[in-house]
Parts: C-alpha cells; structure tokens; sequence
C-alpha cells in the first residue's frame, strides 16, 4: 500500500473509531445513570459497560489514545470484579461518578481526535480513583489485604500503525500445554471496512496468543482484501494457554460480528494456510468443537450508516428538482393555452417529486432520544450540586425531527432543563414545608403537530416572579409599552431578553443573564418560537414550536406593490379582509386592529421595505395576522397570491453587509423564476 492509501485507510479507521466511541459512550451514560436510580447495577447492566469499556479499551489503543486505554482497562478492572464475584458491598453512586469521569475524560480526547488535535490529557488521578475503589471494594467484602493485587497499567502498542507488519507475530511465554484453535469471522453486511476491522481483532488476541496465522495476511496493504472478507471471512489459527471457553469468549465480543466459527485443532498441521516447518506435539481432544453464533440481528432492518453531506447534498438536489418543477408548470408562456396532457403529465410529476421528497426528508429524520436522554446527565449532576432532589420524565422521546434541527435545539433544551432546575425547584426541606414531594419533577416531553414539533418543559416547582421579572425589565429599559398593558405571556417573554436574570447571587448555573438569550437565537434561527406560560407556587411550562426541516416548508406568498414575499405558514394564525370600523389609531399614530375583542398592532410591509405601487387604503388589502412569543401582529399587504411548497435559501453575505435585513429569515425562487424574501415574524416584531 502506497503512504497515500495508509493515510486514507488511517483516515477511515479515525474517523470509525471516533463514530463507534461516541455511540459507545452515549449507551455508557444512559445505563450508568439508569442503574443510580435504581439504586443498582443489574447483571445486564453490568455485562452492557463491561463490553463498552472493553470495546473503548481495545480501539483505543489500535490508535495509539493510551491514556484512554489505560483509564478503559481501570473501570474495566472494577466491572470484571463486580461481575465474577458479585460483592454484596457495593456503593452504586461513587461508581457511577468514577464511570462519568471516565465518559468525560473519553469524551473530551475523541473531541480533539476529531479536530485533528493529539490525545495528549493525563488520565492518572482517574485511573488512581479507579484503582483505589476497586481496591476498597475488595477489602470491604472481605478480601485479605496480601490478596489483593492492582491491575498493571496495559503497555503501549509497540507496532507504530503507520507501518503495520505484514503478519504480525507475537511470543508468550506459555506455562500450560499450548492449545491451537482455528476461527472463522464473519462480519455483519454493510458494516464496511471489513479489513480494517480484522486488523483490530488481531490487536485485541495479541496478549493471549503464541503464535498467529491468518488469511488474508495482506489486511492493511491491500483494500481488496475486505472483499475477501466480506465473501469467505477472516480465518484465524493461532496457539494459546487459553481454553475453548476464554476463546470463544474473547471472540464473541468482535464489534459487527455476524457469525463465529471456533474450532480447537489437535496440531497445527490441521490448519491449511499454517507454514510448513516443525509441528507441535499432537494433544488427544474430543471430538471437535465447533461454535457457531447466528446473526443476532435477523429479524431486523438492514441498517446503513451515510455521511451527512451526502444527504444535504441529495436534499439540495431535490430542492432544485422542486424549484424547476414549479418553474415549468407555472410558466407564464403557458397561460391561456389549452394544454390538458401537459397538465395531466405536470400532476403525475408533481406526485412523483412529492414522494421523492417525502423520501428523503424520512432518511434526514432522526428520532429526540438521544438529544433528550443526555438531559439525565444535566438533572443528576445539578441536583448533586444545588443539594437538590429531582427526576427527569421523558415522554415522545421518540418523535423524529430533521438531524439539522436537532443540532440547533440541543443547547437551548439543556439551558432550559438547567433554568428549570436552577430557578424552578425548590430545596427539599423547602418542598415539604409546601406540602411538595421533596423529589421535584420536570417533564420533558414532544410530539409532532402537523409540519412542527412541540416541545414542552414542565416543571412542579415555585414559577415564575412576575414582579421580579417586570421589574428587571423596567431596570434594562425593555418596556415598550405601558406595564399595565403586558400581558402575563409577554411579561414572561422578558426572561428570553440578553442581560436579564432574576437571580440575586451569581452561582455556577445562573446569575450572570446569559443563557436564555442563546435559547431564543438558536429556536429563531431554525424558524421556531416559544411560548411562557406559569403558576405561582404551582410550576412553569415553556413551549418551543419548531419546523420538522429547515430545507422546504410550506408558505404563503403575498404581493406588495410589484414585490412578492412569503410568510412561513406556522406563523400564520388567519388572514381576512379588514374593515375600516375595526381600524384604530392611537395619539401617536399608531395604527391597530380589533379582531374578536382584542388589539392588535399593524405593520404595512410597504412602509417598513418602502415599496411603491402598493395598496394604501385597508379596504383594498390583506390583513395577515402572525403570531411570535412575544405578541400577535398584523401584516398588511396587497393581496394572497397562493400557498405552496418552498426551497429556503440563505441571504447571500453581500446583501447583509449592504442592507439591513432584520425580519428577513431567507429568500426563495418562484415558479415564474422571480424571487421572494422570506419574513420572520418575530424580526418584524423587533423591528417594528
């Protein structure tokens, strides 16, 4: 192999281990802090983080992370303990602090891996920790002190990867009759990189075995050997101390493992691609072993793991495909012409673009679960620090969203699980003097509402201090109105502003007036809003409204004078003809709209974009009524041209410097190849 394809085989075995370790250390954290809750580690429990950290431990020091293989192999140390000996004596919480550590830890080295930065943190006062916990647990049930011996950190891998041995042999010193086995793995379909994947089993075998054999031998040099892989398996013969059971054991554990033939030989001699030279004394077996794993995963979908920017680039294409559509079928040069199967054909392709769409945008979701179960971590830690009690409740955990909504939401839902938390629930001697389970409950909970998802944070703890939060707000010049006029919703809205925090001390979690205002940039930014509700003494629920996907919604597009712009349709809650008698203007000018008993107040887009050859008299118009979380307004235009299907696009940079674009979200490409600007709702209220 060339240096350019190591380099890129190294590129590709980095970039798994980064995938596989991540997904390993979610699972990690999900069943560390279930098993705190229940106040112990069952024996599934137990076998689950063993594996993990075996797995983490084993790929680790394939990539030469040795502070992490010796931090994996310390909490692996613990969990083969708990698990062979089964200690009466066991503290769940201090272990489950050593295991987060250690995730932490882990974390933050593939973090740098994957900025192309070295692993070089010290993991020795964890590793210590580790080892001082476990030697506390053997003492405390009951094993003598000469008994007790620490695990040796693991040596470092010697074979730098850049240069891999075409067969790498190692020697141990073997005090037992030696034992030669033969197996045969086969790897799970489209799990990729078969080859690669064999080059870490060899590592993973290399500390039990004499001498090793294997076909192909070419695993790194040659790429077409995980070809072969993929079609005949991977074929090992080795000699070890080990029996059958440790064996078949050790190999089980292969990632990606579909099927696992292990067969004990009686010499080396039995094993085909073995090289021919002198031949270990012959051991009478019984009959012979073999050890067959079907695939576990049988009854299951076919899974395939895709690149992002595939699938943004896929999307992009059918955001074109929709545009052109749109830009054939509703040409102009098509008006009066009488065309029934040109339009009968249009139908059937835009049938066939709707589904293609469907399709993808399906492939683009993924479900909340892992967004919400890191929230377990943000409770348990805030609880320990803050001395207070709570539990989370997730519910429609698995409602599915587009993957780049989900980046966006992930840090406004851990500020508000904090905010809730940090200002919301009470201490418990508090909560008992209330009357209150001492345990406090916040809800996080979701489900989908036609092209949106709602989003719900509940929590039962004292609510929000309306006075408190008026006053903040008075002090930072946000009213904009008189205060008797606020509703309690727009008061609580206050919150949301930059700088603004009810919290009398600073402390670790709050104080400062940062936080919240993140919360409202990032839910704008993918087109969403948030509503404030709370009770005093009762508890608070702050909703967030998001759109499924950020590429094609669905809008409304409206003409003022000889422009065309479009409203987003979750941001619409009516539109109608406005009569002159419901028009008010104040003292100031201000024009406003009494609609069912309540005033609103009127922005006509020709004056705020001032656009000439629009309609001036209310009689003429539109009156589109658009609602943010901070209050309902009323946008007047010349008319509705028609509600459809939309490709959102970025306002290009250029425009941005030059131009003031507050209330623009995007812009658009119509049917008739013409451009409309997108609005934001909530930019026209700020602006306004």
């Amino acid at each position: 192999m060339n240096k350019k394809g190591l380099d890129d085989a190294v590129d590709s075995m980095l970039e798994m281990f980064i995938f596989e370790t991540n997904q390993n250390l979610e699972q990690l954290e999900q069943i560390t802090i279930q098993s705190e809750k229940n106040g112990a580690f069952s024996g599934e429990e137990i076998n689950d983080i063993f594996r993990i950290m075996h797995t983490i431990k084993g790929s680790s020091a394939m990539m030469e992370a040795l502070e992490v293989t010796a931090l994996a192999h310390a909490i692996e140390d613990i969990f083969f303990y708990v698990r062979e000996k089964k200690p009466e004596k066991l503290d769940c919480s201090t272990l489950t602090d050593l295991v987060l550590n250690a995730a932490d830890f882990i974390k933050t080295e593939i973090d740098k891996m994957e900025a192309g930065e070295k692993a070089d943190a010290v993991a020795a006062d964890l590793i210590e920790a580790t080892r001082t916990f476990l030697l506390q647990l053997k003492q405390i049930n009951g094993e003598q002190p000469d008994k007790i011996t620490l695990p040796a950190k693991p040596k470092p891998i010697q074979e730098p990867i850049e240069e891999p041995p075409k067969k790498p042999t190692s020697y141990i010193e073997l005090d037992e009759p030696v034992n030669v086995f033969q197996a045969r793995i086969t790897y799970k379909d489209n799990c990729e990189m078969e080859n690669i994947r064999a080059y870490t089993l060899i590592n993973n075998v290399k500390g039990i075995v004499g001498e090793l054999h294997y076909l192909p031998d070419n695993i790194l040099e040659d790429d077409e050997s995980a070809n072969i892989i993929r079609k005949d398996g991977f074929k090992v013969c080795f000699t070890t101390s080990k029996e059958y059971d440790e064996v078949s054991a050790l190999l089980n554990r292969t990632i990606f493992l579909k099927e696992l033939e292990l067969e004990q030989l009686t010499d080396v001699t039995e094993c085909s691609y073995w090289p021919k030279k002198e031949v270990l004394p012959k051991k009478v077996l019984p009959e012979k072993m073999i050890h067959k794993v079907e695939d576990r995963e049988i009854s299951h979908p076919s899974m395939i793991s895709v690149n992002v920017t595939k699938l943004d680039i896929l999307m992009d294409l059918v955001g074109e495909l929709v545009i052109s559509e749109a830009m054939v079928t509703e040409n102009p040069d098509l008006q009066g012409l009488d065309l029934d199967n040109f339009y009968k054909a249009a139908r059937q392709l835009k049938k066939i673009s709707n589904e293609l769409q469907d399709g993808v945008m399906s492939i683009r979701m993924v479900p909340l679960s892992g967004t919400f179960q890191k929230m377990n971590r943000i409770v348990r830690d805030m609880s320990k620090k803050l001395h207070k009690q709570a539990e989370l409740v997730l519910v429609g955990e698995e409602t599915e969203v587009d993957k780049n909504v989900i980046e966006h939401i992930s840090d406004p839902l851990m500020h508000l699980i904090r905010n809730s938390l940090d200002h919301g629930i009470e201490l418990p001697e508090e909560r008992e003097r209330l009357g209150k389970n001492p345990v406090g409950k916040i809800t996080l909970e979701a489900n989908n509402a036609g092209n949106e998802v709602i989003i719900n944070i509940v929590d039962d703890g004292q609510g929000l201090n309306k006075e408190k939060i008026l006053k903040k707000a008075r002090e930072n010049q946000l009213l904009y109105k008189n205060e008797s006029d606020f509703t309690d919703k727009e008061i609580y809205s206050f919150i949301f502003a930059p700088g603004l925090s009810t919290n009398e001390k600073v402390t670790e979690f709050s104080g400062r007036g940062v936080g919240m205002d993140v919360v409202m940039k990032n839910i704008n930014a993918v087109g969403g809003n948030i509503v404030v509700n709370s009770e005093p003494g009762k508890g608070s629920m702050i909703t967030l409204k998001i759109p499924l996907t950020l590429a094609i919604i669905t809008g409304m597009t409206i003409k003022v004078g000889h422009s065309r712009y479009t409203i987003p349709i979750m941001s619409i809650r009516e539109s109608f003809k406005p009569s002159l008698d419901n028009i008010l203007v104040d003292p100031n000018g201000n024009e406003m709209i009494m609609v069912r008993g309540k005033c609103y107040s009127i922005v006509r887009l020709h004056q705020i974009y001032k656009i000439a050859g629009a309609v001036t008299n209310f009689a003429d118009g539109i009156m589109i009524m658009v609602e943010t979380e901070k209050t309902t307004i009323g946008l007047f235009a010349d008319q509705l041209i028609g509600q459809q299907q939309i490709v959102v696009k970025p306002i290009p940079a250029y425009i941005k410097n030059i131009s003031k674009t507050q209330g623009i979200t995007g812009c658009t490409l119509l049917g008739d190849g013409s451009i409309s600007l997108i609005l934001d709702a909530m930019g026209i209220v700020n602006r306004f």
